[in-house]
Order: structure tokens, then sequence, then C-alpha cells
């Protein structure tokens, strides 16, 4: 018999049917050990010597897996084709090595590209031995992750109590957040004024024309600062007479894009379809390891974490075949279009890119077994694949230009027609304003000025980053790399350290603690070309070119120092040295500029940063407890805060009392006197006879609305107010159950209910628009069931019992609940990317300790 081994038991399920009875495939349920979470687990002083930890949950699938190598004649370890798979097939074969069981046998690794059964037949057919540099690149990074982890975060949880940890790639994406926001609270908006002439000709066609030149002078952004410069600029031109004296027309091509890496694919889920980086990724395993399509299960894309943009031959081919028969001979490009330019820097992601398994399972023809989201997904893929080998997109773009009589003052107007739709029929990556802007015919001569249009602007500051950005600048960076992105995310936003709000990353005033903290302290670690040059002698060490050892040797040497000379600081010294280098940032400046921390409530004592392990980082006065004033790290929100600090009236609500605009234990929120009900004045009365009045009678009548997180405050106008207080709101019957839906707001922000289903609104200020049409899809596309809404992910039933498992949001981080057992998620795992396999470990490990601890208890009485 040949045992084939793979990491998940749904891919043991695909591959075993595509395999004949000689073959036995066993999964491994992920990793089977990993370094121990204590000291020690790493020893530098020892070559880097690494202690390796079976837990009790992979006891039980390798007690199965030797038991099936004592009767094999081979072992075939079949893990994911990449760093990570590598790793998992190495620690396999010393396991089994350490119980004598590869001793007369053959053991082999294969790999494949895509779980079809012609790809695993070619994998089984062409067997290699494991990669020992792919070992090497995993064992650095993973020593590296360690001594990292092990050696900051006990120095944040002494120094800056509350804080969770410190991640090595993690540490400099939250720079990079915390950079941006810095940038936009530091912005001073700059105006300026632009200019366009709208022309006529003598046949009444019009023209809006740009001035690239006045007055010999070119134009250009700030050319005019303010009302005097534009006005002047008007009066100039209203003086010149203008003719047509140019018009060009040219044939433009726009080129398809090649097909999804890794990092792209992120990307581009996050901008068209709104999936978070995890999100992404969890489908395109699934439609990887395989979709259950008429009793067969087949794997509908290839590998899809990679970084290459190559494609197989077959599937070029196979692409050039469906074009020319489905599409049309004009579609089809005379070669066929290579991609491979971009060099993969690291070979454990140098594989094909992303493409459909088999481009006749076109979208439409898969998507009843298809989840929304799956198919919306793989609809993605497929199209971006297939539009790579298909002909450019062809514009005629025409220039008139337009130019004053003594030749002063040039004008120009553009516009582009589409003549030939090439790759964008299938894969359409235009925006609105690329579409159509189509100029009128018109021949050269006299025109005339109809209007001008004069509009005032302000500079603005730079965008704060999405998942989609993020992931681009990182990639841009050469930081982290793309099987890492989602995880990255996922742990800023779950230790806390950032909010996602409108899809943007906000700091949360610990996370640029955190940050500042990294920047002072361990600055060379959290520098994007030192991340960035680590990274490429990690990829060095993949190709052989440098020894693992060596530079773990090299970073641990100054590292270490570092983390020594931090550790003799006391924590009064570290909240100094960032109420330094945080100055500009959080305290007020005078008129001339100067930093500011007298105590405005005490007027003696001086403000600083201080820290609390439940609320995080604060300011406050050097005289506590004499003096109580605190406020927020950060301006815009203590600005806030003081806006608030004495109640704002908004207007008149519908039943024509007064609404306020109130700052509360909880944050900001709306306060209204309801009308009282029969039943209300009912009560009321029966108190008056009785002569009992209290203050409760009061408040029973006051409304109080939650402002939705996110929602600029500024922004609250009557409008907004009446309509936050009119909810829940019903938006309308649903036409395919007859029941009504419903728009309300609850803890986790905006959402609309329909019988047993729940949609989260993922914009804060849609919920000011959504009608009913946008209800009705987005409560289509979501899941059924009565589901908390601390529920983050439903991973499904227990093998075993049928129970539900699910990933919990808690108090104290996220954990798993399954029937009464809570199981903790260690902090270096992506709650939202935990995989059933994963959970059932977790499980099994708070069985033990559970068992382990009331074995204690005994034992003491």
């Amino acid at each position: 018999m040949n045992l084939v081994i793979v990491e998940s038991p749904a891919k043991a399920k695909t591959i075993n049917k595509y395999l004949g009875d000689d073959y036995k495939v066993l999964a491994s349920y992920g990793h089977i050990r990993d370094l121990p979470s204590k000291n020690g687990s790493v020893d530098p002083d020892q070559d880097f010597k690494m202690e390796w930890e079976v837990d009790s949950f992979s006891k039980k699938y390798l007690k199965e897996i030797t038991d099936a190598a004592k009767d094999s004649s081979k072992i075939i370890l079949a893990t994911d084709p990449d760093r990570e798979g590598e790793a998992i097939a190495w620690h396999v074969k010393e396991y089994l090595n350490e119980k004598k069981l590869l001793k007369d046998r053959e053991i082999e690794r294969v790999v494949f590209n895509e779980i079809t059964k012609k790809a695993v037949i070619q994998g089984i057919e062409n067997p290699r031995q494991i990669e020992p540099h792919l070992v090497d690149a995993y064992m650095a990074r993973r020593a590296l992750d360690y001594l990292v982890g092990f050696n900051i975060s006990p120095i944040l949880w002494t120094k800056l109590p509350g804080s969770k940890s410190a991640g090595r790639v993690q540490s400099v994406a939250l720079k990079l957040i915390t950079e941006r926001e810095h940038e936009i609270e530091s912005f001073k908006p700059e105006e300026f004024w632009t200019l366009s002439i709208n022309f006529v000709d003598q046949n009444n066609k019009k023209i809006t024309a740009s001035i690239s030149l006045l007055d010999n002078n070119k134009i250009e952004k700030f050319s005019f600062r303010n009302k005097e410069e534009i006005n002047k600029a008007i009066d100039s031109v209203n003086k010149k007479k203008f003719n047509i004296t140019d018009i060009s027309s040219k044939v433009v091509n726009r080129n398809p894009s090649g097909p999804f890496t890794t990092s792209t694919l992120q990307q581009t889920a996050s901008s068209r379809l709104g999936f978070g980086a995890s999100r992404t990724m969890q489908i395109a395993q699934k439609l990887y390891q395989g979709i259950e399509i008429e009793g067969e299960t087949i794997g509908l894309i290839t590998y899809m974490r990679t970084d290459g943009t190559n494609l197989s031959k077959d599937a070029v081919s196979a692409f050039r075949d469906y074009i020319q028969k489905e599409i049309g001979n004009e579609y089809l490009p005379k070669d066929a279009l290579n991609y491979s330019g971009k060099k993969a820097k690291n070979a454990q992601e140098a594989h094909e890119a992303i493409r459909p398994t088999d481009v006749i399972r076109t979208p439409q023809s898969v998507k009843k077994y298809l989840s929304t989201d799956q198919n919306k997904l793989y609809d993605l893929i497929w199209s971006r694949a297939l539009s790579s080998q298909m002909e450019s997109a062809k514009f005629d773009r025409n220039t008139i230009t337009i130019t004053s009589n003594n030749n002063d003052t040039i004008c120009k107007a553009s516009g582009s027609v589409l003549k030939f739709d090439g790759f964008l029929k299938v894969y359409n990556n235009q925006s609105k304003d690329d579409d159509e802007n189509i100029l009128p015919v018109v021949s050269k001569g006299q025109i005339n000025i109809e209007s001008l249009l004069d509009e005032q602007h302000y500079t603005q500051p730079p965008p704060r980053y999405s998942e989609a950005s993020l992931v681009k600048k990182l990639e841009e960076l050469g930081i982290g790399r793309p099987s890492t992105y989602a995880s990255i995310i996922s742990t800023i936003a779950n230790r806390g350290y950032a909010e996602i709000l409108n899809k943007r990353f906000f700091p949360t005033d610990r996370g640029k603690l955190i940050s500042a903290f990294l920047e002072k302290l361990f600055s060379k670690y959290v520098d994007y070309n030192f991340t960035a040059g680590l990274e490429d002698q990690l990829d060095e060490i993949t190709t052989g070119k440098e020894s693992w050892i060596k530079v773990l040797e090299l970073f641990w040497k100054d590292f270490n120092n570092n983390v020594a000379e931090v550790k003799e600081k006391r924590t009064r010294e570290v909240l100094d040295l960032l109420n330094d280098s945080l100055g500009e940032l959080i305290f007020d400046k005078d008129n001339e500029g100067k930093i500011v921390r007298k105590c405005q409530l005490c007027n003696s004592g001086t403000l600083s940063l201080k820290n609390s392990f439940r609320g995080g980082a604060f300011i406050g006065c050097s005289n506590y407890p004499e003096c109580k004033f605190t406020r927020p790290l950060s301006k815009a929100k203590a600005a806030a805060q003081a806006q608030l600090a004495e109640p704002k009236f908004i207007g008149k609500h519908d039943n024509g009392n007064d609404i306020f605009l109130k700052n509360g234990r909880f944050g900001p929120y709306l306060q209204y006197e309801k009308i009282p009900t029969e039943a209300e004045n009912e009560k009321t009365t029966k108190k008056k006879k009785k002569n009992k009045k209290s203050k409760s009678d009061i408040n029973e009548l006051l409304k109080n609305v939650s402002i939705p997180k996110g929602l600029d405050l500024e922004s609250i106008d009557l409008e907004k107010a009446q309509f936050l207080c009119s909810l829940p709101k019903s938006l309308g019957i649903n036409p395919d159950n007859q029941k009504e839906i419903t728009l309300n707001t609850g803890r986790f922000g905006p959402y609309l209910k329909c019988e047993n289903k729940s949609a989260r609104i993922e914009n804060i200020e849609d919920i000011f628009s959504i009608g009913l049409n946008r209800a009705i899809t987005l409560i289509a596309e979501a899941k059924p069931g009565r589901m908390s809404s601390s529920i983050i992910k439903d991973l499904g039933e227990h093998p075993e019992d049928k129970k539900p498992v699910r990933v919990m949001k808690g108090q104290y981080g996220p954990y798993i609940k399954y029937k009464s057992l809570n199981a903790t998620i260690p902090e270096e795992k992506d709650p939202t990317e935990l995989t059933m396999e994963e959970a059932l470990i977790l499980i099994e490990k708070r069985k033990e300790y559970d068992k382990t601890k009331k074995s204690k208890k005994r034992k003491s009485k």
C-alpha cells in the first residue's frame, strides 16, 4: 500500500477519489508540531537549535499516520507547493524517522499546482525529495518571529501595560498606518482655483476646455491661489479672441492586465467585491481544495499563494481555443501574451499565476454549485485570467487645441471613443471616469467664449489605508510576502491596534503608542529598508545563497543588545521619551508654534503621556490625584470631546421635542424626550394619586440613541439626527419571502434584518441612503441563521458529535466556542483564517488543560 499525506481533510477527501485502492490518503491537520510558547524554544547559543513540540490533538492523527505507515511500502508527502507545505512535509518525515518508520520504505515528496485528477496523477508520477533550502527558509522565519515576539512582547507588557504583543512584520505595517494618521493630523489644506472655458462655435457646437498656457505662463496646480488671482485670469481671458488651431486624433491601446497573483487578487477583491484579505483567501482556499460538482469534487482554481504571473503552456492553449471558439477570432492576439517578466522574489511562491483549472467551467456554468461569494471570486479569477490572453482594447483619442489670436494662451479639450472592446468584453477594469467622453465634430476657425467656470479647491490629506492599499504598499516596499498579508492585517485589527471604519484603517491610541515605542526604542527593527532587506536575505536562503544560521546570527547580535538596553529603562523614562517623540502630535501649540504642556485645569501641573491597562494611552496631569484632568491621546478626539462638554442642540424631533447631541461614558449619543404611550400615562397617573414622584419617571421618557462608530459628529445635522432617532426603520417587503426588511444600528454598526437573516452595512454613510433594492440584494447574499453578533466565523460541525464550532469575539479577545467549552486562540493566529482543523487542536488543548486543572484540585484536597 502507498500512504499519501496531505495537510487538510478536505484535500485528502478530494485526492482519495482520484487515486486507486493502492493508495491511502490521510491528513496531518496542518503543522504536526511547533515551537512551544515558552522561553528557550529557540537557543541562539546552540546555533539556534529549536525545540519542537507535538500537541495533543496532532498525536491522535499522527497515530493514524504511523499505524498506516507501518503497513505501507511507500510514503508520499503531498502537502501544498510552498514553503509552509515543504515545512509540514519535513516535520512529518522527521517525526516518522524518530519513530524508526522510514527504514526499508520509500519516501517521496510530490506537489501539484491544482487539485484535478490530471494534476494529481502527474504529480504522483513525478516525485522529488524535500527541498532543504525551503525548509531552511522556514526555520529562519519561524525562529525570527519567535525571537522578536518573545523578547519585545514582555517589554511591552511591563513598560506599556495593556499592550498585547509585537511582531516582526506586523509592527512595520502598524507603523505605516500610524505614520499616515500623523500625516493627516498634521496636514494643512492649501487653497487653489481652476479655470475652464466653455466655448461655442458658429454651428452652436459646445466644447469645454482647460487652460494649459495663459499670457505665455504655463498653468499648473497652484497657478491661481485665491479669488483675486482667478479674477485677474478671468479678466485676461475675456479680452481675448480664440480660434481652433488643431484637431488631432490617434488610436490608443489599453492592454490587459496579467492574471492574478496573491496580492493583486487581494487588492482587486477588496476594491471590487468589498472582501477583506482574509475573506478572499478563505474563499480561494475552498475553490482550490475542491467543490462538489455532480458527485465529483473538483478544484476550480490553481494554488492561490503565489507571486508568479506566468501561465502554463496547456492553460494558454486552452484559453486561446476558448477565445477563438466562444468569443471571436478578432479577440485572439496573433501570439500568446507573456507576463513572466516579473521574476518571483521568493522561490516558495514562484508558481503559476492564479487561474481556473479548466476555462470551460465558466462562472455561469458552476454558479449553482457555489455560494454567492465563491461565485463572485471565481468570476473575478476566471475573467482576469482569460482576458490576459485577449486583444487590447482600442480607443480613438481626440484632442482639440484652441489658441488665442496672439498665441499667448492655449486651451485643450480631450475625449476618447471606444472603437474595439478587446479584453474589456470579458474583464472591464474601467471606472466610470474612463468611459467615453465624446467631443463634437468641429472645424478649424473662430470659436467664441460662452462662459467661464472658476472653481475653488483645497488640497486633501492623503487617504487612510484600506486593506487593498496597505497590501499594495507592503508589496511595493518589499515587506512581508503575499501569503502573510491577510494574517498581518487581521492581527493589527484583532489586537486593538487599529480599527477598520468604512473600510479604512484608523490607528487606536494604543496602536499609536506602541508604534511610537518601537520607533523610539527599536527603530532599526521597524525601519522599512531594514525589514525589506531582511526579507531579501530570507529569500536568499530559499535559493541557497545564504546560510539560515548566518542570517540569524547577524540579526540576533544587535537585536539582543537592543533588548537588554530597553529592559534597563524605567516605565516613566520610556513615557518621557515618547512625550518628546510624539510631542507635536499629542500636545497643543501656542501662537509661536511652541508646544504647550501646561494643564489648563489646575494651571500648575504638566501634561504628560500616561497609560492604563484597560484604557490604553491618554494625556494626564502631573498633579494627579489632586488634579484629575485627562483627555484622549488624539487631539482630534480631544477636540470632539471638548466640543460635547456641554449638550449641543440639534433641532426639533418629529414629536416637537428637542434633540440634543451629548457625550457619555460609552461615546456620543442623541437624546430626546419621547411622547408617552397610554400605558406610560396610566402609570404616571397612578403614581400621582399615590403622591409618588421619582427621577426614573422622567428618565423613562428620555430616549438615548447611540451615534454609530465612524460617523463624523460635525456631519450630524437635524435631518441625520431625525433619521437615527427613527431607527429601527422598515425599508419595505422582501419579495423573496414577503417579510419585512428593517434597518437598524447595533454594537458593530448599521445592519439589515429580514426574518432569520442579517446583513451588515459596511459603509456607515450608506445608512442614510440605502433603499429597498440594495437591501434585498444584501439580504439575499447573507447567510441564514440567528447568529450572535459576536460570532466572527462559523466553522461548521464538530466531526464527532456534529455540534457547532464557532470563533467568537470576547471581552479579552477572540476564542473558540464548542458546547460549554471556550478555547483561547493564540495571539499569533488570525481568528478569521482559523480552520476547523486548527480549532479542533485548540479544543483538545483546552480539554487537556481543564483535565490537568481538575486533577491538581483533587490532589490539593
